[in-house]
């Protein structure tokens, strides 16, 4: 199975303008990104629509397509870049930029899903084990799913509801998975994607997964024990940064 990954990246966001190259320990948040997924995979590109991002991953060695400005999501930049950077690839990775812990035991979980016939996108999740203050988080997306690991619907409430259980007992009466926004698709399933119109789930929790779900794409999940943070506020970089000298990680 041949795959080609690719962490989109842009410059603009409303929380946290330029986060891909904030530092994070004596690298940039795109280049923790980067030597994660080239751990796994022989070939990894930045799709990204700014120079400045640009000239710094070509400073640190990396692989940079340029792409729209105009793109919704990071699914549509991964696309474009897949169509730019051409090749016989079976897979395609969308890593996010902001993950500067993503690691080499979730990506190849990731791919072992996909190696599932039946599977047209793969996706991780992990068990919520911190209790209340992560479960009833709207921020934070859950996933229900089979006993096969297919998913059946994503949310940001709680999925499933315990009926006649106090909330405070929830997690240790049930399994609750959250979702880790990595995905995998087959080469024709992206491109496809791209092109279909938001549906009333997706619009209701604004959640781009559920679009794919309603249109009837069978979306696999790979269950992961690794945490991570992803950087979306200048507080949320402080934790990484804590996270950082907790486990002694070298830059």
């Amino acid at each position: 199975m041949k795959v080609l990954a690719i962490i989109p990246a842009r410059y603009a966001s409303t929380r946290f303008p330029a986060k891909p190259l904030a530092v994070l320990g004596r690298k940039c948040i795109i280049e923790w990104v980067y030597s994660a997924a080239r751990s796994v995979f022989d070939r990894v590109v930045v799709a990204t629509d700014d120079s400045r991002i640009a000239a710094a991953v070509e400073a640190f060695g990396g692989e940079v397509v340029m792409t729209s400005a105009s793109h919704r999501c990071g699914t549509e930049r991964c696309a474009e870049a897949a169509e730019k950077v051409g090749g016989s690839y079976d897979v395609v990775v969308n890593i996010q930029g902001d993950e500067p812990f993503v690691s080499s035991e979730q990506l190849c979980t990731l791919i072992s899903v996909m190696e599932h016939s039946n599977v047209d996108i793969a996706t991780l999740a992990t068990p919520i084990t911190s209790g209340g203050e992560t479960l009833f988080n709207p921020n934070v997306v859950k996933v229900a799913m089979t006993a096969e690991g297919r998913a059946l619907y994503f949310s940001r409430s709680p999925i499933p509801y315990l009926r006649g259980c106090d909330e405070g007992e929830w997690c240790a009466r049930h399994t609750f998975y959250q979702h880790v926004g990595i995905y995998a698709f087959r080469r024709a399933t992206l491109t496809e994607v791209t092109h279909l119109e938001p549906t009333p789930l997706e619009c209701a929790e604004s959640l781009e997964q559920l679009r794919w779900l309603e249109r009837g794409y069978t979306i696999g999940v790979g269950v992961t024990n690794h945490k991570s943070i992803g950087i979306d506020t200048p507080e949320d970089l402080e934790l990484a940064r804590k996270m950082l000298a907790e486990l002694h990680i070298e830059a």
